[in-house]
């Protein structure tokens, strides 16, 4: 998983591709809500493909800027419902090992998210409020591939924890944080298609070989999104082929059902935005209008 020049990728990506995002137009109300995403996120070695670098930044500037992110990542996963710290420059948790020491000091210092963090308790219940975490900072669920869709950190950022694996429930949060998309933030969901790091074998690490139950899963997952299935992926455990390797915890699945419960209408319309695989796991990422 170590590559021979970490983040070498990363590095001409910022050189020659970022600085073109200077002309991506902000959100403003004109231009209605902003779609909800569920990214799979990578980790450390995202920074050493030059495809994904590219699949990610160009869906983010086929978007409007947003004037906030709110992110709910697998690598969170607190009850009662948690809000990162929210000030300038959060602090990065670097949840990750084995790899080289240059990605244990990234930095991407965003700017203050605290009145993103007042809205998203409003929209809470009020017998649930929901207190911040001022020592949490951004995992790497959230700012691995920020520092690729938006390389230059100059959006706000919150990030959410994962309060539960149910999926109504989780759909039931996406419905209440989906008046954010009307007020330009962008809701995204950050989890990995398929996870099944366990069963990995040193062909897919090194000839990127997709294990039967990684792209099994991935299909399954594919085709119930396509048809905007929200019953049979909130079925998945009884569903879904290859799910004890695919996902043998669930965390990075389930993250899906916020992005989902955020799109506008129960018939829920599925935008495929990056597929294939790295390592063997399945990368698919869509956003939902």
């Amino acid at each position: 998983m170590l590559a021979r020049d970490p983040g070498a990728a990363f590095d001409a990506f910022m050189q020659d591709v970022a600085p073109s995002s200077g002309g991506q137009r902000e959100w403003t109300p004109a231009d209605g809500p902003l779609p909800a995403l569920f990214v799979s996120h990578g980790a450390p070695p995202l920074f050493d493909d030059p495809v994904w670098i590219g699949e990610l930044f160009t869906w983010s500037q086929s978007l409007r800027r947003p004037r906030a992110i709110l992110m709910v990542s697998a690598h969170w996963e607190q009850a009662p419902l948690r809000l990162s710290a929210t000030g300038p420059a959060t602090p990065l948790v670097y949840d990750f090992g084995g790899f080289a020491p240059r990605y244990f000091t990234m930095t991407y210092p965003t700017p203050d998210a605290g009145s993103l963090a007042h809205r998203v308790a409003s929209l809470m219940p009020p017998a649930h409020p929901v207190d911040t975490d001022g020592a949490r900072g951004l995992d790497h669920g959230a700012w691995v591939p920020l520092k690729v869709m938006y390389p230059y950190a100059e959006v706000p950022v919150l990030q959410m924890s994962l309060p539960t694996h149910d999926p109504l429930q989780l759909l039931e949060l996406g419905r209440r944080l989906r008046p954010l998309r009307d007020e330009g933030v962008l809701i995204v969901g950050s989890g990995f298609m398929t996870h099944g790091l366990p069963y990995l074998d040193q062909r897919s690490f090194v000839d990127n070989v997709v294990p039967s139950w990684s792209s099994e899963f991935d299909h399954w997952a594919a085709e119930a999104l396509a048809l905007g299935d929200i019953d049979a992926l909130c079925d998945y455990r009884a569903r879904a082929p290859g799910l004890p390797y695919a996902h043998p915890t669930v965390e990075h699945f389930v993250p899906l059902f916020v992005t989902l419960g955020a799109a506008s209408a129960p018939d829920v319309t599925v935008s495929t935005t990056v597929e294939g695989y790295q390592f063997g796991l399945s990368k698919r990422s869509f956003q939902v209008e």
